[in-house]
């Protein structure tokens, strides 16, 4: 439970590290904005053209009898639109994080040089940090996809589908946010996607603490954009105490002997 609240804890001082910054707060909304009007996109389509995907897969249904039809098909149209959101969540993150990468970097290294003093370089050329980004971004997607091809399927399973897979579906989803915004410091630490992935596995609490608040709060296209810049800003102190990492003592006032 402390590591519940630690996350979340994390969460709301990195918003407000970005609102006492307001130059870096700026600049890391545009690659919010820009990955916003591809979704709208894509979201538009899918409400326009979901249900004529579903009948298209399930033809087998073609002869049921009214109202059965219908009604199966309108399940499987709401779950096939629940689960693009659930990656959608997890998308759009990666997308962002994609798009902005100089962007966040940038930030992120301000909140290490902030609290450390100090902030780590991957020693990587732009080209190659933003294919690692992209392969480690995938790779994380497909586990996230796993993930809702098996609560797709609970979802089926009476009353428990309804109420105990969308909480998990939260958490899941949460705990792979979490992984992609607490990338954009570790990557610069050179911490391998295998390495992140078991870190935050030993500190679950503190994932689902940090993530599945914003998972929730990222449903909502708009407050996903404006949230960006502060959940990485609060992924890197995150990051740093994941590491063990620690701010630098302040310097002893004249007169007083250093300590060691």
């Amino acid at each position: 439970m402390r590591d519940l609240g630690a996350g979340f804890g994390y969460l709301m001082k990195g918003q407000r590290w970005v609102s006492q910054h307001g130059k870096q707060f700026g600049m890391g909304l545009l690659p919010g904005l820009i990955t916003l009007v591809l979704y709208a996109v894509a979201l538009i389509g899918l409400a326009l053209w979901g249900d004529d995907f579903v009948t298209w897969a399930t033809p087998f249904a073609d002869d049921w009898t009214s109202p059965w039809a219908g009604l199966f098909r309108g399940f499987l149209t709401a779950v096939l639109f629940a689960l693009v959101l659930l990656l959608a969540v997890i998308a759009f993150t990666a997308v962002t994080l994609l798009i902005g990468q100089p962007f966040y970097e940038s930030l992120s290294e301000k909140v290490d040089l902030a609290e450390g003093g100090h902030a780590p370089e991957s020693g990587l050329p732009l080209w190659r940090e933003l294919w690692v980004s992209a392969r480690d971004s995938l790779r994380v997607l497909v586990r996230a996809a796993l993930w809702g091809i098996l609560l797709f399927a609970l979802g089926f399973v009476p009353f428990v589908g309804q109420t105990v897979v969308p909480v998990i579906g939260f958490f899941v989803t949460g705990f792979f946010l979490t992984e992609e915004l607490a990338a954009v410091a570790l990557q610069r630490r050179s911490v391998e996607l295998r390495e992140r992935l078991a870190l935050l596995r030993s500190r679950k609490g503190l994932a689902w603490g940090f993530g599945t608040p914003l998972a929730v709060a990222f449903l909502v296209p708009v407050v996903a954009v404006f949230l960006m810049p502060g959940a990485v800003a609060g992924a890197t102190l995150m990051a740093r105490d994941l590491l063990g990492e620690s701010a630098p003592e302040p310097a002893p006032e004249s007169g007083e002997p250093a300590t060691h």
